[in-house]
C-alpha cells in the first residue's frame, strides 16, 4: 500500500455532484473496471508517470501457485505481465532507489510459498532483486509489504507481514541495498503487537508523517513509528468495533501536509471505512459503500490523472479476478456528506 506527496490535483473541469441522484446509502460505482487476471486480484499499487500523469499505471497481484504481477493502464488494459510467480500476495512501490547508479522506480511482491521478497523496476517489470525473508522463523509465509522511504536519509525500507506470527514481533524491517548490481534487503528491526485472532495482512506507511499502519483482521488498526530509530513503541490502535469482520486494505489521501483521509476496507461489509489522517482517534468519519466485493487491498493517489481522473482515483481489488478504479470526487462528496450529517 503506497503512500503518496501531497501534491494536490486541481480540476478545472465541471464536476456535477449532489444532484439528487445519489444517496449516501447507495453504492459507488467504478469509473473503470480492469481486465481479468487469470486466478484471484489480492493488491494493488499505483506508479505516477514522471511526465504524463495521465499515463501512470495500477500494478496488481494475482495470488495463486501460478500466479502474477500486472500492469493497467488508467482504462484498466493490461500492458505488461509478470507470470510464474509462487502466490504472490501484496505489493507496494518506491521511487527513486539508486541502483547501478540511476535513480529507479521500484515495485516489491511478496511471494509466500518460497518465503521471498521479489522486487521489479518500474514501469517495464524487469526483475531487479529479491531477498528471503522470515529467516529462522517457524511461521514465514509472507503477505502483507509496504515500502518507506526515509525523507531524512533516503533510505528504502520494506515492512513486511506475514500469515502468523508471535504476539509481538509480528513484521520485519528490511532496508533496501544494492548487492553485485541487484537489490537485497537486511533486516534492521522486528516489531508490531498482534492480537492472535486472525492474521496482519494490509500495511500501509505514510512516508511525509512518518508512520506505519498494519491491519489486525478482527482487531483494530495499529499504529508505529516508520523509522526504526524512533522505537518501537505502539502509538495507539484505532477502528476497533467499526468492522463487520475483517479489517482489510489501508490507503492514504493527503490533503495537505499533515491533513487528509485513512480508508479502511471492511471487507465482510463491502464498505470502506474513513477517519482524519491528522487524528484518527477521532473515530469513523465516514463509511462508503462500494460496488467492489469483498476487498482485500486498495490504494489512492490524489494526483492530477487527467480528465478521468482529476482529483486522484482510488483503486480496490474485486472478487471476480478484477480491479475496481473510482474517481475520488465521488469518495470525497461522500466523505463531506457524511461530516455534515454528524454535525
Amino acid at each position: 500500500m503506497k503512500k503518496i506527496p501531497f501534491i494536490l490535483a486541481v480540476s478545472t473541469l465541471p464536476f456535477a455532484v449532489g444532484c439528487g441522484t445519489q444517496h449516501l446509502g447507495e453504492k459507488l460505482k467504478p469509473s473503470v473496471v480492469t481486465e481479468t487476471v487469470v486466478h484471484d486480484t489480492d493488491d494493488p499499487a499505483i506508479w505516477i508517470h514522471p511526465s504524463d500523469a495521465s499515463k501512470s499505471i495500477v500494478i496488481g497481484t494475482d495470488k495463486d501457485t501460478d500466479g502474477g504481477l500486472y500492469a493497467f493502464d488508467l482504462n484498466g488494459k493490461i500492458i505488461h505481465k509478470v507470470s510464474g510467480l509462487k502466490r504472490p500476495n501484496n505489493v507496494d512501490l518506491e521511487y527513486g532507489f539508486l541502483l547501478n547508479g540511476k535513480k529507479t522506480d521500484i515495485a516489491a511482491v511478496t511471494e509466500r510459498e518460497t518465503n521471498t521478497v521479489k522486487i521489479y523496476s518500474l514501469p517495464d517489470l524487469k526483475a531487479v532483486g529479491s531477498f528471503t525473508v522470515f529467516d529462522g522463523e517457524t511461521e514465514r509465509d509472507p503477505m502483507g509489504i509496504s515500502l518507506y522511504k526515509n525523507p531524512a536519509t533516503g533510505n528504502i525500507d520494506a515492512v513486511v507481514g506475514r500469515k502468523s506470527g508471535p504476539a509481538d514481533g509480528y513484521l520485519w524491517q528490511y532496508q533496501l541495498s544494492e548487492k553485485d548490481g541487484k537489490i537485497t534487503g537486511e533486516v534492521v528491526r522486528k516489531f508490531g503487537k498482534y492480537s492472535g485472532l486472525k492474521e496482519i495482512e494490509s500495511i500501509a506507511v505514510d512516508d511525509e508523517m512518518g508512520y506505519i499502519y498494519y491491519s489486525d483482521e478482527q482487531f483494530g488498526v495499529h499504529q508505529y513509528y516508520a523509522d526504526p530509530a524512533k522505537g518501537n513503541e505502539e502509538l495507539q490502535v484505532f477502528g476497533k468495533g467499526d468492522f463487520k469482520s475483517d479489517v482489510e486494505g489501508i490507503s492514504i489521501y493527503p490533503t495537505s501536509a499533515q491533513t487528509g483521509y485513512i480508508l479502511v476496507s471492511n471487507q465482510q461489509n463491502d464498505t470502506f471505512n474513513v477517519y482524519l489522517r491528522e487524528d484518527p482517534a477521532k473515530g469513523k468519519i465516514a463509511e462508503i459503500p462500494v460496488s467492489t466485493s469483498e476487498s482485500d487491498g486498495s490504494e489512492v493517489t490524489n494526483m492530477d490523472l487527467g480528465p478521468k481522473f482529476p482529483k486522484g482515483v482510488f483503486v480496490a481489488m474485486s472478487n471476480g479476478r478484477v480491479f475496481h478504479f473510482y474517481d475520488w470526487r465521488l469518495i470525497e462528496e461522500r466523505i463531506k456528506a457524511a461530516q455534515k450529517t454528524d454535525k
